[in-house]
């Protein structure tokens, strides 16, 4: 027999919170809603040009007047939020949140510039909608840490069609009901597996852009009068069974300071274009050669890890040291040590096919190996470790307790700017005209109405 059925879900008690939010962007998370929509934008441009980018342009054909970033032609709302968001996470160079990891920004950023742009609204929506939408995702991340990884989904696919629903109900003025039942349809939309770590697939890449679109087709449901269930999380079928395989959580956690502690003004940017977990460990590999390590000396190389992100990052270790293509190579420390030591970076340019085969490449890779560190604060911190033996026995050792770009050590705007900037160039668009579009991103946060027709690029 089920449980009694608890008065006022969690759902409940979140849609209360969420209606109950003052008007506009909360002043709390407008530093990081500027930042997420200009971070975003640059790597919407930065990947136009992709053949994951011309794939799922020309399958989403359905015409409308809301942007694709980097493209010439308006799409629906629905299949504008579908592209924006494969190509925000396309590089896997977008934000993080390090209690998950989840990606936030490549959700709530497309869904919410879809919608505004649809309905008419302004930059307080626009604001609200992205601040609801992304503490709704890192809020989500708390409940079962590890879990829904461990039962094969991506955490940014389903965690990101409720912060969606959320984001966009909340800047479509959804009262409480409409908002449960907007989370609550999401939920049955939810989906995102994570095979592809298995030869390197798109798959991934499209899981914040079909999370967008879903949150987009459930709060307009919900708008409608279609309900969803308002045991949503905690039900005995809900979303945590399903994907995080228990029945227990902390949901207090979903709930706790709702409003006035603002989780999302913490999200973490990406200084390298690959998986979070990776960067630490390039960071120690840079410092290493800063320090006058020769990577031509390099006999092996041991790292300590977190046992929660080697079946994602370290294994098979054979196909790890030999990514396929450069997207799996996102998912591999031993290539993102290897370009760190040969390269000083893992920007775009590491990931490209030419650098991923280099035998050079290949071959330091292939000196990696990992022990698993039962210690390992993962996912409250994300961590690197190198113990490198060189040709001639002298063993150095380095590491990196935090995330370059997290809490302990954030990008400053200009940072993100800078980051801006290469990202247009990278793109094709010119110095003057990145310009321009840093000044409407940094701007629409105060703007009576959206027009993003300058963000559309031939």
């Amino acid at each position: 027999m089920s449980e009694r059925l608890p008065e006022v879900s969690v759902a409940q008690g979140l849609a209360q919170g969420i209606a109950a939010l003052p008007e506009g962007t909360p002043p709390a998370m407008r530093q990081a809603c500027g930042s997420l929509l200009v971070d975003v934008a640059g790597i919407c441009i930065a990947a136009r040009r992709t053949d994951f980018m011309r794939a799922t342009v020309q399958a989403s054909d359905d015409p409308g007047e809301c942007t694709v970033i980097g493209q010439a032609q308006p799409r629906s709302v629905a299949m504008a939020a579908l592209c924006n968001g494969t190509a925000a996470h396309g590089e896997d160079y977008d934000d993080t949140f390090e209690g998950g990891p989840a990606h936030a920004g490549a959700v709530v950023v497309p869904a919410l510039l879809a919608t505004a742009e649809r309905h008419g609204l302004g930059g307080a929506d626009l604001g609200r909608g992205l601040a609801v939408g992304a503490e709704v995702i890192c809020r989500l991340c708390l409940v079962a840490p590890k879990l829904v990884h461990k039962a094969g989904f991506h955490p940014t696919a389903v965690f990101g069609a409720i912060g969606a629903a959320a984001g966009v109900g909340a800047a479509l003025r959804l009262d409480a009901r409409q908002l449960v039942d907007a989370m609550g349809v999401a939920g049955s939309m939810a989906s995102g597996i994570i095979e592809y770590l298995a030869e390197g697939a798109w798959t991934k890449r499209m899981h914040p852009g079909w999370a967008a679109q879903a949150g987009y087709r459930a709060a307009r449901l919900a708008q409608a009068g279609f309900t969803g269930p308002r045991t949503l999380f905690e039900g005995e079928h809900g979303f945590f069974h399903a994907f995080a395989r228990t029945h227990e959580g902390r949901f207090d956690l979903m709930l706790e300071g709702f409003g006035t502690r603002w989780l999302a003004a913490d999200i973490a940017f990406k200084p390298y274009a690959c998986g979070t977990m990776a960067h630490p460990y390039i960071d120690c590999a840079r410092r290493l050669v800063a320090q006058g390590l020769d990577p031509s000396e390099v006999e092996g190389i041991e790292c300590e890890t977190a046992e929660g992100i080697v079946h994602r990052l370290w294994e098979p270790l054979a196909n790890k040291q030999n990514p396929p293509n450069g997207y799996a190579a996102k998912f591999s420390i031993p290539y993102a040590i290897a370009v760190g030591l040969l390269r000083d970076d893992a920007g775009l340019g590491e990931y490209e096919e030419a650098v991923v085969h280099d035998p050079a490449v290949r071959a330091l890779a292939g000196r990696v190996r990992y022990v698993v560190d039962p210690e390992n604060p993962y996912p409250r911190q994300f961590t690197g470790h190198l113990r490198v033996t060189l040709r001639s026995g002298e063993v150095l050792e380095i590491r990196q307790g935090h995330f370059r770009g997290g809490v302990e050590e954030p990008l400053s705007f200009e940072d993100l700017v800078k980051k801006f900037r290469a990202n247009c160039g990278y793109g094709g668009v010119d110095a003057d005209r990145a310009g321009e579009l840093l000044e409407l991103l940094s701007n629409l946060l105060d703007a009576p109405r959206m027009d993003l027709r300058a963000l559309r690029c031939a």
